[in-house]
């Protein structure tokens, strides 16, 4: 019989160790993989501020920088060279249109004018005798002087016609004949002269008459205006309402033709001058209600746009625009540097959403939906005018609809989320900590 072999116990106790160390290890990364894949499942929640798509209304608006101006301006020139006589306003002096404003020095003018004036009276005093007495009377004598030529030739016919009758019957020499056929010529060629001379004053020599004693009168008027002008140069009127606002000499100092003497501007209202790319100018129109802030006042001045250059400007490819405002204090002072705000469109009812939470990408438009499911939605979207912080949404949301605010961006479509504290609310509950 056969001796059993020993059984190694110590062996199999190793055997048995390392059979339950590979169990249990076995066991320990199956409970790691399954808790990795439910904490995977379970990622948590982001944060993000949850907006509602509302309605209200909204204001497309254009700014820009721009200058003020006066809504009138006259620089006043004088045309002649003479040193000033007086002034009669001071810089800051308000004036009315047609208010005598300075006098230049004129003496010689002044005669210059009365001599005019003295020659054109008296071409009107020639003109009015000539049109009154001699030419009726120069019609008159050649009229009678025609029927003196006629009758003439109607006598001398006669003498004719029986002096032809007496040659013939033999009672009278030809040589007496002779002599009437040549009294009778005559009395023709007086008489064709005559009338000639009447009918030339009845179609061309009266009007000519007439024409000559007129251009004499209206010379010497002409003249006298011309003179009566030059001494109009010398008083210096102000064109418009306004205020003086420049006075650069002293009476005695010569005033030069062609340099201002005197400016004048109307600051009852203003009018500030910007330049605004063409896309922005055009949904600009005439009348269109703008405001202009300037530096110093809280509130805006009330505006409208008055001009839409229809040119671009060649230097900067801009559009020039003007906005004009009422300044009955004259707060606004031309020259100074605003901002002007101008109200391109309006809409009344508009579905509007934060323009934080507007994604862009390329050329398309998408915001983050806030769905009942706790995830987000990425959604594409039109978008409309902007006002401020405000963007409207003309396609792909309804009033309903809620969209992720602060936070959209880099979210993940179909992101798990939660509504986060709002600042007031997180800073409240600090304070009662």
């Amino acid at each position: 019989m056969k001796a059993k072999p020993l059984i190694d116990r110590t062996n199999c106790k190793t055997r048995r160790a390392r059979g339950n160390a590979i169990a249990l290890l076995v066991a320990v990364l199956a409970g790691a993989s399954g808790c990795s894949k439910d904490r995977k499942e379970e990622a948590p929640a982001v944060p993000v501020q949850i907006v509602a798509v509302e309605k209200a209304s909204l204001q497309e608006k254009v700014a820009a920088d721009a200058v003020l101006f006066p809504v009138a301006q006259s620089a006043l020139v004088p045309k002649i060279s003479a040193p000033v006589k007086k002034f009669l306003v001071n810089r800051g002096s308000r004036v009315r249109a047609g208010q005598l404003l300075a006098v230049l020095e004129n003496r010689d003018l002044a005669a210059a004018a009365q001599e005019n004036k003295g020659s054109f009276e008296q071409a009107e005093a020639t003109y009015t005798s000539a049109t009154a007495a001699d030419i009726p009377q120069e019609m008159q004598k050649a009229q009678l002087d025609a029927q003196a030529a006629k009758q003439n030739l109607d006598a001398q016919q006669k003498i004719y016609d029986s002096r032809k009758d007496l040659f013939q019957q033999g009672a009278l020499p030809r040589k007496e004949l002779d002599q009437a056929g040549v009294d009778l010529t005559n009395a023709r060629n007086q008489y064709e002269i005559a009338q000639k001379h009447l009918d030339s004053l009845n179609a061309i020599g009266h009007q000519q008459a007439l024409k000559s004693a007129k251009g004499q009168f209206e010379s010497a008027q002409g003249k006298y205006q011309g003179a009566a002008a030059q001494l109009g140069y010398s008083e210096i009127r102000s064109p418009i309402d306004g205020v003086v606002t420049e006075r650069p000499l002293y009476p005695g100092e010569m005033a030069a033709a062609g340099t201002p003497l005197l400016t004048v501007m109307d600051v009852t209202q203003v009018v500030a001058r910007a330049h605004i790319p063409q896309q922005s100018a055009a949904t600009l129109k005439i009348g269109d209600k703008a405001e202009i802030t300037a530096g110093g006042f809280d509130k805006p001045f009330p505006a409208r746009v008055v001009l839409v250059s229809p040119a671009l400007d060649p230097n900067s490819t801009t559009v020039e625009i003007w906005v004009q405002a009422k300044n009955p204090g004259g707060h606004l002072k031309p020259g100074s540097s605003v901002q002007v705000s101008m109200i391109a469109r309006s809409v009344a009812d508009a579905l509007v959403v934060p323009s934080d939470a507007l994604l862009t990408e390329g050329e398309k438009t998408f915001v983050m939906v806030a769905g009942s499911d706790s995830h987000a939605h990425k959604k594409e979207v039109k978008t409309g005018i902007r006002d401020g912080d405000q963007v409207q949404i003309l396609e792909g949301l309804q009033a309903s609809d809620h969209v992720v605010g602060t936070g959209a961006y880099g979210l993940p479509d179909n992101s798990k989320i939660t509504a986060a504290a709002k600042p007031e609310e997180k800073e409240g509950s600090d304070a009662k900590e």
